[in-house]
């Protein structure tokens, strides 16, 4: 029986965590999570939809023709550090010795393509003409060099890219200046989710970060608002500290540090669900920071946008007048039953059960009423080219219920040959390209933490202070966080996927500005 402390009590208080709440993640850390049972991957035709071009067109016009009266908003997950990007560029720094070897001898040496990549990519680098003016004339070897400019780059005493969020680091050279993620984010915005020359974007980022954020806005909103007609409201959140979530040790027990307090740990992005919850919009678009284009690609990325986003408003019509319907009930009778049940199924991909037809009317109804009363998400799916990230299923749950979800390789019993085998067939992957309605058809908001499973996290093997530890990832934001919502799946354009998961990546054509 886990027992706390008055001095853990007071932990807890102060991070707005609840006892229960603490003792259920103990015990789901004892229970284990199961892995998810995969039906099989959704593909074209089943489970993800696929338009030509005047399909697209035509979902295009009707966005534009419906969103006048809408809320719309841009939510940005930005929290992330660009320290990642940089990790074999520390390791240089600690393994490479100008003065008693020359580059190429290390890169024999050492087979280090990272480097060998950046080294011979440097001019095409956002930051290039920055660092060679701040090391000009300091070097006498190309191995020096390179040295010194990964140097100025990282160092604290330099331009510190490592310590930066993602967000705020130059990403593409427009020759006059640099921009950043976030400043491509206002652009992008402006395209789609604008009414009225106003657009609202919402970042989730780092406490720490929040003047540097700040910063930023208040030098780019004049050339952005200039060059886009249009203003910006933007507003900011952190991931609340009552999402953390407990450590423990091998055992179970409570994992205490030094001074014996409890270890919280971050829940991963799954807590950004209750940043969502707070917006308001009647149209959220939701996309990583690092995932931006130059400006030259934006109008396609833009009507891809807007082909999802006319699809939700479009379905969302259909929804909401059939959920109207069925709070009505008078004029509900047995062939709108079937009509609903069919939109639900073909449109919505929320499977019914076999048994539904010896259901009594009443039984039917209440099925319906729960199955259409829920937030919808249509997300954008690229062929899988070997890009890292989760995809698209099928899966079937303890009830066996069928639904469409976004799965992780983490999620899948890849030790059994038919699940590896059915996540093998996976023609697409998940880029993080989702636009939401989040209101029911009076215009009341959901409460999302409603429709999150939360047997969908993850339990993982930590260290600290050279101790074991098991760590607990909430569920996923666009994973089980949502698990509960009713899901569409589409094909979208590679274009809209660039995202910069190290810094080589800004040497890829997405990050090169058209001359």
């Amino acid at each position: 029986m886990t027992k706390f402390s008055e001095t853990d009590k007071k932990q807890l208080a102060s991070k707005g965590i609840e006892e229960k709440k603490v003792l259920n993640q103990i015990e789901t850390f004892k229970e284990g999570i199961p892995f998810v049972k995969l039906e099989s991957a959704a593909v074209i035709g089943q489970g993800i939809e696929k338009f030509d071009k005047k399909e697209e067109q035509e979902l295009i016009s009707f966005f534009e023709s419906n969103k006048e009266n809408k809320s719309l908003l841009k939510f940005v997950p930005a929290s992330g550090a660009a320290s990642r990007m940089f990790k074999a560029f520390f390791n240089f720094l600690d393994k490479y010795n100008s003065e008693k070897e020359t580059l190429e001898a290390y890169l024999g040496r050492t087979n280090d393509s990272a480097i060998k990549t950046f080294s011979e990519g440097l001019k095409s680098l956002p930051f290039y003409e920055i660092i060679q003016k701040r090391i000009k004339g300091k070097a006498t070897t190309k191995g020096e060099e390179l040295y010194l400019f990964i140097e100025e780059m990282l160092s604290e005493k330099g331009l510190n890219y490592g310590f930066f969020p993602k967000g705020l680091l130059p990403f593409h050279n427009y020759k006059d200046f640099a921009s950043t993620p976030f400043e491509e984010h206002l652009k992008e915005a402006s395209l789609y989710a604008n009414t009225n020359n106003e657009a609202n974007l919402h970042f989730t980022i780092s406490e720490q970060h929040g003047d540097m954020f700040n910063a930023e806005f208040d030098k780019v909103k004049e050339r952005v608002s200039s060059q886009t007609n249009t203003s910006f409201n933007v507003s900011y959140s952190f991931q609340k500290p009552q999402t953390d979530t407990i450590a423990v040790n091998m055992d179970n027990s409570l994992f205490r540090n030094s001074d014996d307090s409890l270890l919280f740990r971050p829940g991963g992005h799954g807590a950004l669900i209750e940043n969502l919850n707070e917006q308001n919009a009647d149209v959220i678009f939701i996309k990583n920071i690092d995932n931006v284009v130059t400006s030259d690609l934006l109008n396609e990325v833009s009507d891809s946008k807007k082909v999802l986003a006319g699809l939700l408003l479009k379905v969302q019509q259909k929804a909401f007048s059939y959920a109207a319907l069925l709070e009505k009930g008078s004029d509900v009778n047995t062939q709108s039953i079937s009509e609903i049940k069919e939109f639900l199924e073909n449109e919505l991909n929320a499977k019914i059960s076999d048994h539904f037809k010896g259901y009594s009317q009443a039984e039917q109804l209440e099925i319906l009423k729960d199955k259409i009363n829920r937030p919808i998400r249509v997300c954008g799916m690229v062929k899988n080219e070997g890009e890292p990230g989760g995809g698209p299923f099928w899966i079937k749950d303890k009830k066996d219920n069928i639904s469409l979800q976004i799965i992780e390789s983490a999620q899948v019993d890849v030790s059994n040959s038919q699940q590896k085998e059915i996540f093998s067939n996976s023609t697409h992957f998940n880029p993080v390209d989702l636009i939401c309605g989040v209101k029911n058809h009076k215009g009341e908001k959901y409460n999302l933490l409603n429709f999150v499973d939360e047997k969908q996290g993850f339990i993982t093997d930590k260290t600290k202070d050279g101790k074991e530890l098991k760590a607990l990832e909430l569920p996923g934001l666009w994973n089980g966080a949502m698990a509960f919502w009713n899901t569409i799946f589409v094909e979208v354009p590679l274009v809209t996927f660039n995202p910069v998961k190290t810094v080589n990546d800004l040497l890829k054509p997405a990050h090169q500005v058209s001359e």
